[in-house]
């Protein structure tokens, strides 16, 4: 039974064992990818790599799934060498990934709303998921599904083919028939966190605040010198745009929440911002658009655009008080003050728990980017062929229940349905990776990337070859579960793709096997059909 030390640990592991079984019999994670328990070690990825010191006192970096535990060997898991390897390894991966970690529409919405998500829930009928993937990120839904100028389908990659999906109305779609409801959502607020914010406007980016501090478990009180709130949704969109029951409605649950509105009180005649300092733990300005050096409190910095604020954490140059929206820099579209809203909030939220404000966290993604000829075929493999759904009554009347649902079916699901736990996406982010780091070129003409196609023959699972990195788990998962056929390693060299054995598809290869293997698959690459994911909780992750 040898002895081996790992990171000054010394531990005795039965004769065979590898260096990464005894570091998790020390409880000392070493970060993997093609390494599954109860298959044979593969150490194709590389990502393992740990330091051996040899009896000459030189090191050497070598994977530990794949090196046997051997007596006196010195182990270090986290040294400089191991972590630039390890980001190398994965680097190196992603030069070759071919996939959009999110949708291009949930990348252009300012408040990167899950839109997948929403969708497939529309699909299914599941419409309280779908309200609260909205409000997950937009408090005001019913608002911005009217006003809103849609980036999002500007972005959808349906517009290439025909139409881009209807995103605008099916958010509304939702949103209103929430607000029809008996109990219109509101998010459960988590425990209290003891400290009060005041919030100074109640335009969308005061509204949008609001909603996440009460969520977060603050106390928040709304001030507004108006007599109703809503700033510039209630005095500056026409009522044919966004009609005044609605915009009452969304307010009316930010107020069930928990929120004080303080109307007709105006910063600078009936209170001052030493006032709301000495009697709140933070404050929050979304004052409007403002002239710079003009109805700013005193104190504050300005800039050629109104408030100065930290970029990043929207904190001012004094300390507990936080601005957004047009005070800060004028805003044409709701959505975006919505978006600092909903990041001031966090960083409020930190700032209340005694650290550094910080706003919310940019997960890492990587991104197919323009097509090239011939691509959309194969996205439309998961849409249905139909053309854009229009509102039988009209624009203004919104998309009914069956025409929300048929609109949804022609979302082309552009986004990863593994995102939350794609290990190749954690590792990125753990080791600080970049995406797209490395290019190749196989010759002129020749693209610099792979090109997107998917196996959607199998009734349970999607197979994107792109996205394989060769790991070769579901090739030995099916070998040992003695599928008919199974899968293979195609073609040599770089070029190596998984597929089904003897040519076959999917379907044929993966017969007993195929939800296993999507569920080990590191990377996406193998994913089961399931139209609605299962409900994620991100909210302490962003912060």
């Amino acid at each position: 039974m040898p002895v081996l030390t790992i990171d000054d640990r010394r531990i005795e592991v039965e004769q065979g064992a590898t260096i990464l079984d005894a570091a998790a019999r020390l409880g000392i994670r070493i970060p993997t990818l093609c390494h599954r328990q109860g298959l044979e070690p593969w150490a194709s990825c590389m990502v393992c790599v740990v330091s051996v010191r040899g009896p000459d006192g030189n090191s050497r970096l070598v994977p530990s799934c794949a090196s046997r535990a051997e007596e006196g060997m010195i182990v270090e898991t986290d040294t400089e060498d191991v972590r630039r390897a390890r980001r190398l390894a994965v680097e190196l991966l992603l030069s070759d990934h071919l996939g959009d970690c999110i949708a291009p529409c949930q990348q252009a919405c300012p408040a990167r709303m899950d839109i997948p998500r929403m969708i497939r829930s529309i699909r299914s009928g599941d419409f309280t998921a779908a309200v609260e993937t909205v409000r997950e990120a937009i408090p005001l839904p019913g608002v911005l599904g009217r006003i809103c100028s849609a980036p999002c389908e500007k972005a959808c990659r349906r517009g290439r083919y025909d139409s881009p999906l209807s995103i605008l109305l099916l958010k509304r779609f939702v949103a209103d028939a929430d607000l029809a409801s008996a109990s219109p959502y509101a998010p459960p607020a988590a425990p209290s966190l003891g400290r009060k914010v005041a919030v100074v406007g109640s335009g969308p980016a005061g509204l949008s605040a609001a909603y996440y501090l009460l969520k977060a478990g603050a106390a928040v009180a709304v001030f507004d010198g108006n007599d109703l709130p809503g700033g510039m949704l209630r005095y500056g969109v026409p009522e044919d745009r966004l009609p005044r029951d609605v915009l009452a409605a969304e307010t009316d649950v930010i107020r069930r929440m928990g929120c004080d509105f303080r109307m007709r009180l105006r910063l600078g005649s009936d209170l001052s911002l030493d006032e709301l300092r000495a009697d709140y733990d933070a404050v929050f300005l979304a004052l409007g658009e403002t002239v710079p050096s003009a109805g700013i409190p005193d104190g504050l910095e300005t800039d050629e655009h109104g408030i100065r604020v930290d970029r990043k954490t929207f904190q001012t140059g004094i300390d507990g008080v936080f601005a957004g929206g047009d005070c800060v820099r004028p805003i044409r579209m709701a959505v975006h003050s919505v978006a600092q809203g909903r990041t001031a909030a966090f960083s409020i939220v930190n700032y209340l728990a005694g650290g550094c404000p910080a706003g919310r966290h940019t997960p890492f993604s990587t991104h197919i980017g323009r097509l090239l000829e011939g691509e959309i075929d194969n996205f439309l493999l998961e849409g249905d062929p139909r053309e854009r759904v229009l509102p039988a009554g009209g624009a203004s009347a919104g998309l009914s229940r069956d025409e929300a649902v048929s609109e949804s079916a022609r979302c082309l699901h552009c986004d990863c349905r593994r995102q939350d736990d794609c290990r190749l996406r954690s590792l990125a982010e753990e080791t600080g990776a970049k995406g797209r780091l490395y290019r190749y070129s196989l010759g002129e003409g020749v693209p610099e990337r792979r090109v997107f196609r998917q196996d959607a023959s199998h009734p349970d699972v999607i197979y994107e070859p792109g996205k394989c990195i060769a790991c070769g788990i579901c090739v030995r998962i099916a070998e040992k579960a003695l599928e008919r056929f199974g899968l293979a390693f195609v073609g040599r060299g770089f070029d190596v793709q998984v597929r089904g054995a003897l040519d076959r598809s999917m379907r044929d290869a993966l017969e007993k096997t195929a939800g296993e293997c999507a569920d080990a698959c590191p990377t996406g690459a193998i994913v089961l059909r399931s139209p609605v994911p299962a409900p994620r909780h991100r909210d302490s992750s962003e912060r």
